[in-house]
């Protein structure tokens, strides 16, 4: 029934410890044998979903940046992007100077900081890739950025959101990918918006589609899909859209959901 599963990164495919278990690769390995596409969905850069999908053995278009770039996982091949619009891009920046906060931005999959402190150094390690410094990020605004972020203490980032989405409106698209990241984007583009247009690159009716999360920033991928999963791990939002709440990320939950509605293994819970 369901031919085509997107599976958020942090939080839901990985344990706590940014690792896949050998259990869960295996089982996604048996679905994609069985003729399913399994993918990412991840706020993260491409650069970094790519690892992973290594670890998996999938080659098939990456949903990354929030849905900003749909790009294969093996080749150059861009399916789908949409940049955050120069005007914008400038004015992220200005709010970033004036409310003194931590800003980075992404650009022709490269990561950007206007400098080099913890937020920057702890980021790019966790993520595992590089970073570069460019003292004046206006001189990048004009080409229009693939995704921003603001970093800082969850309850200031909390009020930050309510006036952004206040400021830009329909203009930019502003969620919450953990309590201290606060994400900015394309407006047209997230996680559901960028499975519809997988799906229909695939030939794919959304009603066999499956899209697995566990915070903000994976809500239109649940809402979107036909089958939406939360984890049991996922903030309650995202609980009360889903069809289904799974095991948690550190008990191997997406496997859980692959067994059950696309191996069709019953499991004992």
């Amino acid at each position: 029934m369901y031919k085509l599963v997107a599976i958020d990164m942090d939080g839901t495919l990985l344990t706590d410890d940014l690792e896949i278990p050998k259990d869960t690769i295996e089982v996604i390995q048996k679905a994609v044998a069985n003729g399913t596409t399994v993918t990412i969905a991840t706020g993260r850069m491409y650069a970094s979903a790519k690892q992973f999908a290594k670890q998996l053995n999938i080659n098939v278009p990456l949903i990354t940046y929030q849905g900003a770039l749909i790009q294969e996982s093996e080749g150059d091949e861009v399916v789908y992007e949409k940049l955050i619009p120069a005007d914008v891009s400038r004015k992220l920046i200005e709010i970033a100077e004036e409310r003194d906060i931590h800003f980075q931005v992404y650009q022709d999959d490269l990561l950007f900081g206007a400098v080099e402190n913890d937020h920057l150094v702890t980021y790019a390690d966790k993520v595992k890739v590089p970073y570069k410094v460019e003292p004046d990020l206006r001189k990048l605004a004009d080409k229009g950025f693939t995704k921003a972020i603001y970093i800082g203490d969850p309850d200031y980032l909390e009020e930050m959101q309510t006036d952004l989405r206040q400021m830009f409106g329909t203009t930019a698209h502003i969620t919450k990918s953990t309590p201290y990241f606060l994400e900015v984007t394309h407006p047209e583009a997230n996680k559901g918006a960028a499975l519809r247009h997988l799906a229909k690159v695939l030939d794919v009716d959304m009603s066999e589609t499956i899209g697995i999360g566990d915070n903000y920033n994976d809500l239109e991928l649940v809402e979107a899909a036909g089958l939406g999963v939360a984890m049991e791990n996922a903030v309650d939002a995202l609980k009360n859209k889903a069809d289904f709440i799974t095991l948690s990320n550190n008990e191997q939950g997406v496997k859980h959901v692959i067994e059950k509605f696309v191996l069709n293994e019953e499991l004992a819970k």
